[in-house]
């Protein structure tokens, strides 16, 4: 069995790293290349920055974090956030990144990301599902002009679902719902050429209640490229439960490293005592 990874996540607003709850009341929480440095000695399989307030004028901010973290650290690294055009990830490869994370422009136009993996290669092209569990009342931004697309238009969002759970997909930093179901679009992503799919969950983000499960084994099950689970990491046993009841291949978290709740080493050695495969 392949070992699963363990993945902090900064996420970078104006050059420094910010956190909060579902998506919002962002407060500092430091420099993201000293932070970068203390989970690489820590022993992180890989490292992700989100630039949540990227924006065209303002992406050589991230780029130079970008280019000053590979310098200093050695572990695979993915940026997301604001990546609008292909010359965008040729930028953010070419100052040291491993891997590109894109949500929105995915959403805008479907065919990006088979643009992109085969420019780039599927290895390095991360699909970002920020699901939200969908309840009455809730409001949608208005249908994708691509939904007509014989081929596209099965990722549909089917209201009402019967009873079953359904997810929806959210964009913008989690500002925008859309009228699409999150498990049909990580299939179809995955069919358009993304390596991988790193998975939110907008009701647990910052909660620190655990990951959502069920979203997250539905779409570990439905996909075969790596799911990497996000959203809601309190305790050790969080991580464990996502990457084996979830069946996740990477466990992503935020507040316990930064926070120093927990080390990278510490749920490295815990997942092991509980028989989870992980490198040490």
């Amino acid at each position: 069995m392949l070992a699963k990874r363990i993945i902090p996540c900064l996420d970078v607003r104006d050059g420094r790293v910010v956190k909060g709850v579902n998506f919002q009341n962002l407060t500092d929480a430091g420099d993201p290349v000293e932070n970068a440095k203390f989970y690489d000695e820590q022993g992180a399989d890989e490292l992700v920055f989100l630039d949540v307030t990227a924006s065209h004028e303002k992406r050589k901010i991230i780029l130079d974090v970008v280019a000053r973290t590979a310098d200093d650290v050695f572990m695979p690294l993915t940026v997301g956030g604001g990546i609008r055009t292909l010359d965008d990830i040729r930028d953010l490869l070419n100052a040291g990144c491993d891997k590109v994370s894109i949500n929105t422009t995915a959403v805008r136009d479907p065919y990006f990301i088979r643009q992109a993996s085969e420019r780039f290669g599927s290895q390095c092209i991360v699909v970002a599902v920020d699901a939200k569990r969908v309840v009455e009342g809730m409001r949608f931004e208005p249908g994708e002009p691509w939904l007509g697309d014989p081929y596209l238009s099965e990722v549909r969002l089917g209201i009402p679902s019967n009873g079953d759970t359904v997810w929806a997909l959210s964009t913008h930093g989690g500002r925008k719902m859309r009228r699409l179901d999150a498990v049909k679009w990580a299939k179809k992503m995955q069919d358009l050429g993304a390596g991988e799919i790193l998975l939110t969950s907008m009701d647990r983000d910052g909660t620190k209640d655990g990951y959502d499960i069920k979203l997250t084994r539905k779409i570990s099950e439905t996909v075969t490229i790596p799911v990497v689970a996000s959203g809601g990491v309190g305790t050790l046993e969080h991580l464990r439960e996502g990457l084996v009841e979830g069946k996740a291949d990477a466990a992503l978290a935020a507040s316990i490293f930064h926070y120093r709740e927990y080390s990278v080493h510490e749920a490295k050695e815990y997942l092991k005592s509980k028989g989870v495969p992980v490198r040490l």
